[in-house]
């Protein structure tokens, strides 16, 4: 079995900086950590493998400095790990993204589950892994909270909806997209940290995909930010001292102002 793990490098903490002409993430010497719910993907990736055998691979697109989160990805478990950078890429929406993920992915070669994290933090839209899907032609099953069993080239999932679970069953090949109630991502070991240190990773650019120039980056990428801001929210308060009684009279008067009474 060959499982396939999509990953992200995203910028640590609030402090994200904004290009102010291209109303870009500036990723380039940014602190930055695997998005968090990737790290959910590659335990279950790593499970998988202890559970049915099987190989593991992690891919990432974004700049030379995201090769430091395959190489955390492998100090997990993960067995190999390819990184997409070139240029070309720069800009990319979802769409764009999923696209070159897909070229990546076909060069892997076979494989059997892909296993994306529910969304990002820097994007929150959860687009890239259903975009990877449609982009392969294989079916997917988004927020997927746990593996039931994989026999027969067929798995069984339970998915988590708004008020209700669902169990599906689909055949293989088939991506899914994963939540925090999926697993407890591990601690990487000593011994894996140190084959992490010491490994090639293959970086692969847009000649070595042999895609189409014009579906890559900002020339494939319909979504255009227009601008950027932090909202300011401002609140008005009101401190009010004296005794319980008084205080409870006051209270009252507020919120019916309010009309929340």
């Amino acid at each position: 079995m060959k499982i396939i793990v999509c990953i992200k490098q995203v910028p640590e903490g609030v402090d994200v900086k904004v290009d102010p002409i291209t109303k870009r993430i500036i990723r380039e010497g940014v602190k930055s950590i695997i998005n968090p719910y990737d790290l959910y993907a590659i335990e279950e990736g790593i499970r998988l493998k202890e559970r049915f055998g099987g190989q593991t691979w992690v891919i990432s697109m974004g700049p030379l400095q995201a090769e430091s989160a395959i190489r955390e990805a492998i100090g997990m478990g993960i067995d190999n790990g390819i990184l997409l950078s070139d240029k070309k890429f720069a800009g990319s929406d979802t769409l764009a993204t999923s696209y070159t993920l897909s070229l990546g992915i076909k060069k892997i070669g076979d494989f059997d589950i892909i296993i994306c994290g529910r969304e990002t933090l820097d994007g929150s839209t959860g687009q890239v892994g259903p975009g990877i899907a449609e982009h392969l032609g294989v079916p997917y099953i988004t927020y997927v909270s746990k593996i039931v069993d994989i026999r027969e080239n067929e798995i069984e999932c339970i998915r988590l909806m708004e008020d209700h679970y669902e169990i599906i069953k689909t055949k293989l090949p088939v991506l899914m997209t994963v939540i925090k109630e999926i697993n407890e991502p591990r601690i990487p070991s000593l011994k894996n940290m140190l084959r992490a240190k010491k490994i090639e990773i293959p970086i692969w650019n847009a000649e070595q995909l042999e895609g189409n120039d014009q579906f890559f980056g900002q020339d494939g990428s319909p979504t255009k930010v227009i601008d950027v801001w932090t909202q300011t929210i401002k609140k008005d308060g009101r401190k009010i001292e004296g005794d319980p009684e008084v205080l409870a009279e006051e209270i009252l008067k507020e919120l019916k102002k309010l009309g929340v009474l």
